[in-house]
């Protein structure tokens, strides 16, 4: 989720959902430590709670960037080893760790005893020619042997010479059963999933099977409304729903402020676009703001006109869903 879960995603994100958890993109630790770019930190306190995820390889280096991640205020601080791009790999972090699950652990013991919130780690099954079955019971292991109590597994390979990272989400088979039975080995480490997962009615089904959570990436960007804001009722048992109309409201202030600070409403609107996904009037809300949300004078205004629009076509559906019934009702098909 690089350069997608920003702040100004998760306040969208938090403005659905209470509950669940947010991630920030991944950070990488020189980024913070060696390059001082603690711009990359900043947060609304709405986010809450928000765990900073880091890519890193150095056990000191991702303590120290640990410790300034606490210092900014994170809940939990999480590890990423299953991330496949090439700059990544690069960088010798992401899933081509799962190659070297010791050094995984080192980094994770560094991290345990140089903060005092929760230390996690995002996973996948496997990369390349491991076979998962051997190689996941021994990497979870050793991170909790090293005190990690929870972990993200997405449910795929990544295969780091040939997939894209896009291919690496989508091509290499999902494993539910396999993340299933890691729960059976370990039933005291909290394990969420990850992969494939598209509804809540999926997120649902996945968590009766034992598992502890289910982490959505993809799916929650695209249609924010439709998994986020309906999650504190359907997942949490909260009686508390979030409609995108609302949604919208509730962002303009922020809109406000963020330009008021020399931002650009280009900056926050490219998070909004799947607000009104699946809804009548989605195709003009993402037309008006992507084509005049990165004018200079672009502002709260077309935000507001964009919605009005929006609004007036889901009017006009009602209506004529309304008129068809009245229609059927006065000249049923049929007789005898």
């Amino acid at each position: 989720m690089m350069d997608w879960t920003d702040r100004h995603c998760r306040y969208l994100h938090r403005l659905l959902s209470g509950q669940a958890l947010l991630y920030t993109e991944m950070v990488t630790s020189p980024a913070l430590v060696r390059g001082g770019a603690l711009h990359l930190l900043d947060h609304d306190p709405a986010d809450h709670p928000v765990a900073l995820q880091l890519g890193g390889s150095d056990p000191v280096e991702l303590a120290k960037a640990a410790r300034i991640g606490v210092s900014a205020g994170y809940d939990e601080i999480n590890l990423n080893c299953g991330c496949p791009s090439d700059r990544v790999q690069s960088g010798t972090f992401g899933a081509v760790l799962m190659r070297d699950p010791a050094r995984v652990a080192a980094c994770v013991a560094e991290m345990r005893a140089a903060v005092d919130v929760e230390v996690t780690v995002k996973c996948r099954i496997g990369v390349d020619d491991q076979n998962p079955e051997e190689v996941l019971p021994e990497f979870l292991a050793r991170i909790v042997a090293a005190g990690c109590e929870r972990v993200t597994i997405h449910a795929r390979k990544a295969w780091l010479q040939g997939l894209s990272p896009k291919e690496n989400r989508d091509i290499p088979p999902l494993d539910y059963d396999l993340v299933q039975r890691m729960k059976g080995l370990f039933p005291n480490l909290h394990i969420s999933i990850n992969g494939g997962v598209e509804t809540l009615a999926q997120a649902k089904a996945l968590l009766e099977t034992g598992l502890d959570g289910v982490m959505i990436g993809r799916a929650a960007y695209h249609q924010p409304v439709d998994i986020l804001g309906e999650a504190d009722r359907l997942i949490f048992g909260i009686d508390r729903s979030t409609t995108a109309e609302e949604a919208v409201q509730a962002m303009l202030p922020y809109i406000e402020a963020h330009l008021t600070s020399g931002g650009r409403l280009n900056q926050i609107t490219r998070h909004m676009m799947g607000v009104f996904a699946g809804r009548p009037g989605a195709r003009i809300w993402r037309r008006m703001l992507s084509e005049e949300a990165h004018k200079p004078l672009a502002g709260p205004a077309l935000v507001e006109a964009a919605l009005a629009r929006v609004v007036q076509i889901t009017q006009d559906a009602r209506d004529a869903q309304a008129a068809l019934a009245a229609d059927k009702a006065r000249n049923p098909v049929g007789g005898t």
